[in-house]
């Protein structure tokens, strides 16, 4: 049986998007106004007030105000999420590979 995490599928889903990866990489830098995170897209502000709505739904960013601007910055505990659901498979495949060199190399004559 597959075994669903409805966090982990919001954090894959925000993460699946390039433009959204490149917030969180200019974000783990400093936090950043809609508007700062707005400048090197070429995409009105309602589309990157979008994006920003996924990432904090996946609970990578949060907002709060600072005067009239909204203000975004990252929340890094929420990677270690996908941090501990990735380790798995790379214990996993980690092992098939040790697996692997000891065969290949218990054949050799």
């Amino acid at each position: 049986m597959v075994e669903y995490s409805a966090p982990l599928d919001l954090i894959f889903h925000s993460l699946a998007d390039r433009t959204r990866r490149d917030m969180l990489r200019r974000l783990s830098r400093a936090e950043h106004t809609i508007s700062e995170l707005a400048k090197p897209y070429a995409m009105s502000l309602a589309a990157i007030a979008k994006h920003v709505n996924v990432l904090e739904k996946a609970g990578l960013v949060s907002k709060h105000r600072s005067g009239k601007e909204k203000v975004v910055c990252i929340v890094p505990t929420t990677l270690k999420a996908a941090e501990a659901h990735l380790t798995e498979y790379e214990k996993l495949w980690a092992a098939r590979f040790d697996a692997l060199e000891a065969l290949l190399n218990n054949d050799k004559p």
